[in-house]
């Protein structure tokens, strides 16, 4: 199973895009565990994760996600801003697992 972290300025604006793309996978039959944290809080989870998505509103921090995770097997990418606002979960599990 993959393990996917989104990253959000307080780990709340991407709990629903968590939700509508576990939905999103299972209906395909893809298996991921997807967890929203806040930027402070997800530092300690990244070498658990195989990917990493940045919410939009916090795209600045994937510079120093990316210095963070340099040399590991660890996909970083911002959500599609589009995507995030629609709260799209196929077009995010299609980004998930393009990463991926």
């Amino acid at each position: 199973m993959k393990k996917v972290l989104f990253v959000c300025s307080a780990g709340m604006s991407t709990s629903l895009l968590v939700q509508k793309t576990l939905d999103a996978a299972k209906a395909r039959g893809v298996e991921l565990d997807i967890q929203a944290m806040s930027e402070a809080e997800a530092k300690n989870h990244y070498d658990s994760c195989n990917a990493i998505l940045i919410g939009p509103q916090v795209r600045f921090l994937s510079s120093s996600i990316n210095k963070a995770v340099a040399g590991k097997n660890i996909k970083v990418d911002v959500i599609n801003t589009i995507s995030y606002g629609r709260m799209d979960g196929n077009a995010v599990l299609d980004q998930i697992l393009t990463m991926i």
